[in-house]
């Protein structure tokens, strides 16, 4: 009965195999091989607890028979019981030292654990036994393909090809590493090959469209996730994917819909809860975002990123509960270097520089950046002039912009040669026609791959590359990681450490980086006489009527203001507004409305305080020159902390409104401080939040110190440096000359000390 039993199992037919052997089962309940065959017809069927059941009850009559180890094993691997799998698979090679099959499967389960090393020493046994075998050289190019090591990976699957031409799994693998190599338009052609031989293997279809969602070719990924969803419509992975590409392409709603096709399928799908609540968060659906987050936290705590995610979310609506337990949980995680928070969303919190450093560092080596060959750092011949190449996706309306404008225009042409590299899309607007006019040579780069811009940068011969956004929105670190220029340079988008090995200066000044500050900064530090901060100076401010009453403001009322971001402020700043509000009658706290729900939330704030939620005013976002002119309405800034205003605070002063600041504890903390010593007025910033308080009072009870300050800046406007466009340019010239002399002079990059200008 068994060798009938066997000989149908070999023809595949299962089910009638499958009653014989439970015939013999229940004759002979003890019959090992019965049971052990059984066992694989239920794995075949992927019926995996029965299968291991089976199995197990056979090795128990049977020990040491090493084909029911190893398939016994196989099981368990598929049930995701590693450790167990591996001691079945030691066991059936301490039976039988020369198992093949035995050894293959022990590297399999041994990468699953991570164990690469030992993976590969496996494999490389059964090669020793099995030169000729293609599947071995294929799960040893898996595994060179998971060490990073992707030449090997690629000559592994160029072996397995060798011996077997059509082994797709072998094509897939090496297209796979063609894209890790960069070698995007041979990746490709490697999946095309994979799918001539199997056009509805759906992985390589999904690889294929992430692969040109890599590239930014939008429109084509969304039409492969497309092809394979047809061919699989319950992927949620796919589903997700798809909804990336089509948040990418700005329909959002689409892409939500997306999202929830894939949680239909998978309620508990992290990736998806998240990305949902981007989109959500996005379409302005900020308490449907809020669930999203919380619950993809609640399934998946550790997941890369979210908690950081969400804290910065929360504070960006300015929902505080729970906060102080947030930020403590993700300061632990941290200081066990596990992937809690993506830097930029750290910089409104408490958190110290080193922690700030910290994150920043784990972000990058989690970005696994892929180095081109080595840049010949010796410099460009036969060039008079420094290539320096602007990086940014902010070459159009923005703070970043508005800033840098005056900059590329005054360079010295006799000294540089300045080139645009545009991450962001073209918005046609005046910032943007601006920019274009005053760069040498403008790059529209976004539509590229990180690698086709390193290499473009490359190409027009780049000497110091200048990276504009840090990790602000659409930032492009790997960039960067592959080395566009012999010297890079972090300045202006990111107060903060890039903790990136690739970028070798940040340009500062001595108040937002004291020298007992260095060791948090993994660049050195390249600092400035006056400020770090450059402003154009032709910034227009609108000459409209000045009008309380048409912004909602009450005529004779004090107006304290802060147009700063809603994430940046914190609770205990928030304490201190209160409290001023409540000592200075008939005060007004006019702020930006960055969206709904902060307003909402800022205004529950304060009735909790004790202070009638009226008298908390919101200002819609506007064009620049109106924006500007907005600030005459007001009588004194109040800065936030820990997190100041930067560009917003430039603006006030621009505008001739005095800022009140508190000096903080890291670069975000102190660019106040910065701003008001270079236009002379140091006596503005609080050495802490207590001094700031009483200040805040003290300007509003005493209008004759306030007018002094106002008449103080007006002077010092023209007169100053925070102003001076033309001067702030030479400065930062000269940190790029000190910073090539030391290039050309073979030396490796060091802190910078710009002189002032007499």
């Amino acid at each position: 009965m068994l060798e009938q039993a066997l000989a149908l199992h070999q023809k595949g037919k299962i089910d009638a195999a499958a009653s014989l052997y439970l015939q013999i089962i229940a004759q002979n309940p003890d019959h090992a091989d019965a049971l052990y065959l059984l066992g694989m017809i239920e794995f075949q069927r992927r019926n995996n607890a029965a299968a291991i059941d089976l199995m197990g009850r056979a090795l128990a009559l049977n020990p040491h028979n090493a084909e029911y180890l190893v398939n016994y094993g196989i099981a368990l691997r598929r049930s995701e019981r590693f450790h167990e799998a591996l001691i079945n698979f030691d066991r059936a090679l301490a039976i039988r030292p020369d198992s093949v099959e035995a050894l293959i499967s022990r590297g399999n389960v041994l990468r699953n654990l991570n164990r690469l090393s030992d993976a590969l020493a496996s494999f490389d046994r059964a090669l020793a036994l099995r030169p000729d075998f293609a599947e071995l050289f294929y799960n040893r190019g898996l595994v060179m393909r998971d060490m990073l090591r992707f030449e090997d990976a690629l000559a592994s699957f160029d072996r397995a090809l060798s011996l077997r031409p059509a082994y797709t799994d072998a094509l897939h693998g090496r297209a796979l590493v063609l894209q890790g190599l960069m070698r995007f338009d041979d990746a490709l052609t490697g999946y095309d090959q994979v799918l001539v031989l199997q056009p509805d293997r759906v992985k390589a279809l999904a690889d294929r469209a992430n692969l040109l969602r890599e590239q930014r070719r939008f429109a084509d990924a969304l039409a492969g996730y497309d092809r394979a969803l047809a061919i699989k419509p319950d992927y949620p992975e796919l589903l997700v994917n798809r909804g990336n590409v089509l948040s990418d392409l700005g329909r959002l709603d689409e892409a939500l819909a997306s999202y929830e096709r894939a949680l239909g399928i998978r309620a508990d799908y992290t990736g998806a809860l998240i990305n949902r609540g981007n989109v959500l968060r996005d379409l302005k659906r900020f308490d449907d975002a809020a669930a999203s987050f919380d619950r993809a936290l609640a399934i998946q705590p550790d997941y890369p990123f979210l908690a950081g995610h969400r804290l910065y979310f929360k504070m960006s609506i300015c929902d505080w509960q729970g906060i102080e337990d947030d930020i403590g949980a993700i300061e632990r995680r941290i200081e066990a270097q596990q992937l809690a928070a993506m830097p930029f969303h750290l910089l409104a919190t408490p958190l110290s520089a080193f922690e700030q450093k910290s994150c920043s560092e784990i972000y990058m080596r989690a970005q696994n950046p892929q180095v081109l060959q080595a840049l010949d750092r010796t410099g460009h011949q036969g060039r008079n002039r420094i290539r320096l190449g602007y990086f940014s996706t902010d070459f159009r309306n923005h703070v970043v912009a508005d800033h840098i404008a005056g900059l590329i225009a005054q360079h010295d042409r006799t000294k540089f040669e300045v080139i645009a590299f545009s991450f962001g899309p073209n918005t046609r607007d005046s910032t943007r026609a601006r920019l274009e006019k005053s760069f040498d040579r403008f790059i529209e780069a976004g539509a590229f791959s990180d690698r086709d811009v390193a290499l473009l940068a490359r190409k027009f011969e780049i000497d110091i590359a200048i990276d504009l956004n840090g990790f602000t929105q659409g930032s492009r670190p790997r960039v960067f990681a592959m080395r566009t220029a012999p010297i890079q340079v972090n300045y202006f988008g990111y107060p903060g450490t890039t903790g990136s090995e690739h970028i070798d200066y940040i340009i500062a000044d001595p108040v937002v980086i004291p020298e007992d500050q260095r060791r948090y900064y993994r660049e050195k530090i390249a600092y400035l006489p006056d400020t770090y901060q450059i402003n154009d100076s032709q910034r227009l401010i609108s000459s409209g009527p000045i009008d309380r009453a048409a912004s909602g403001l009450p005529e004779g009322a004090f107006v304290f203001c802060c147009f700063n971001n809603n994430f940046k402020i914190a609770p205990e700043i928030f304490d201190v507004w209160m409290r001023v509000l409540k000592a200075v009658g008939g005060s007004v706290l006019w702020l930006l409305q960055d969206n709904a729900a902060a307003a909402k939330n800022l205004r529950a704030h304060a009735h909790a305080r004790g202070v009638d939620p009226k008298r908390i005013m919101f200002a819609p976002r506007a064009g620049l020159a109106e924006y500007l002119g907005r600030h005459r309405l007001a009588d004194l800034f109040l800065d936030t902390l820990p997190y100041n205003a930067h560009a917003t605070a430039s603006a006030a002063l621009w505008t001739g409104l005095p800022v009140l600041t508190c000096l903080g504890k890291t670069f975000p903390g102190r660019v106040g401080a910065s701003l008001l010593n270079a236009i002379g007025l140091p006596d503005l910033v609080a050495k802490d939040l207590g001094e700031y308080e009483a200040m805040a009072v003290d300007l509003a009870a005493n209008p004759q110190k306030l007018l002094a300050l106002r008449q103080t800046l007006a002077v010092n406007r023209t007169t100053h440096p925070l102003f001076d466009t033309a001067r702030c340019t030479r400065a930062i010239e000269q940190a790029y000359l000190s910073m090539w002399e030391r290039h050309q002079a073979g030396l490796a990059p060091d802190h910078i000390h710009v002189r002032p200008e007499v």
